[in-house]
C-alpha cells in the first residue's frame, strides 16, 4: 500500500489554477522533501493532504484510504503536523503552558490538555522532550522559549501522537544557523528511528535536504517540474527551471548547496497563489 497516491490534482479557486494537474505517489520507507519558491502550491499540497481544501478534480487516497470515502476528521489523527502557523495558534491562546504540556497536548490533537493524563503518557512526553535535545526545557512556558527550542517542542508534540505520516512545514524559518543545525539533527535522528512515520519535508532552501530525504518532489506556478529519487530531481537544470534564476550546487556529506550561479540574471517573472 503506498502512504500517499494523489493522481491527476487541479485545484481552481476562483478563475486561478492553483494546482496543475499534480502526480505523486509515496511509497512505505520513503521521506519526501516539498520544494518550491513562494506560491509555486507548496502549502496549497499540504491542506488538501489533510482535507482542510478539496480538488477541483482527481482522485487522493491516503494512506489507503481515497478522499471521499473517509471520515477526515479521524484520518487526520494519523497525520502530524509542524507549522509556524500552529506556532502563532499556541502563542495566542495558550503562551503560559509548559513545554511539557504542550507535548502531551499531542496525544489529544489539541490545543490545551482537556483529558485525563496519565504517568505512562508524563514519562513519554518527558522523554520525548529528551530526545529532541530539549529536556531542560519541560517546566519552562512556551512563550518563554527561543524559536528555535519552540520548533524541539513542537517536533516533540507532533511525534506524542504516534502519527504515520509527518508534516515539517518549513520548521527552520526564523532560526539562526545553529538553531537550524539542532533541529535539523532532531529530525534526522527521528527519520532514521525504527518506528519513524513518513516524513514530507517542505522547505525553498536546499541546504536543508538532509540525508534521511529519499525522494523530492519540485513545483513551479502550482504544476510538478519533477518527482522521484533525490539525485534525479536536485540537479542545476531543474532546480534553475524550478527557481526562474540560473544556480550551481555542490554535495557535501549527501547534503546539496545552493548557490546562484555568477552573472546570472532571473529567467523569469510572476508566481501562482498558493
Amino acid at each position: 500500500m503506498n502512504v500517499i497516491e494523489f493522481r491527476d490534482i487541479v485545484w481552481r479557486r476562483g478563475t486561478d489554477t492553483i494546482l496543475q494537474h499534480v502526480d505523486w505517489t509515496v511509497a512505505q520507507d520513503q521521506h519526501w522533501a516539498i520544494i518550491g519558491c513562494n506560491g509555486s502550491g507548496k502549502t496549497s499540497l499540504l491542506r488538501m493532504l489533510c482535507g482542510y481544501i478539496w480538488p477541483t478534480s482527481g482522485t487522493i487516497t491516503v494512506l489507503g484510504h481515497r478522499f471521499g470515502t473517509v471520515d477526515l476528521r479521524e484520518l487526520r489523527k494519523s497525520i502530524g503536523l509542524v507549522s509556524s502557523a500552529f506556532q502563532e495558534q499556541l502563542q495566542s491562546f495558550h503562551p503560559r503552558e509548559t513545554a511539557l504540556d504542550v507535548v502531551l497536548s499531542g496525544k489529544f490533537s489539541t490545543i490545551g490538555v482537556y483529558d485525563e493524563v496519565y504517568e505512562d503518557d508524563v514519562d513519554r512526553a518527558a522523554d520525548l522532550l529528551a530526545r529532541f535535545g530539549a529536556a531542560d526545557l519541560a517546566d519552562r512556558t512556551f512563550n518563554t522559549l527561543s524559536q528555535g527550542e519552540k520548533q524541539r517542542v513542537l517536533l516533540a508534540r507532533a511525534w506524542m501522537g504516534r502519527p504515520r505520516i509527518l508534516i515539517l512545514d518549513e520548521p527552520c524559518t526564523g532560526l539562526d544557523v545553529l538553531a537550524r543545525e539542532h533541529l535539523l539533527q532532531a529530525i534526522q535522528v527521528l527519520g532514521q528511528s525504527e518506528d519513524a512515520p513518513t516524513l514530507l519535508y517542505v522547505t525553498h532552501h536546499i541546504e536543508e535536504l538532509l540525508p534521511l530525504f529519499s525522494h523530492v518532489l519540485l513545483l513551479k506556478h502550482g504544476r510538478v517540474v519533477a518527482s522521484g529519487e533525490k539525485p534525479r530531481v536536485v540537479t542545476e537544470p531543474l532546480l534553475s527551471e524550478a527557481f526562474s534564476i540560473p544556480v550551481e550546487i555542490t554535495w557535501q556529506d549527501d547534503r546539496p548547496w545552493l548557490r546562484v550561479a555568477s552573472g546570472a540574471g532571473v529567467m523569469g517573472a510572476g508566481a501562482a497563489s498558493g
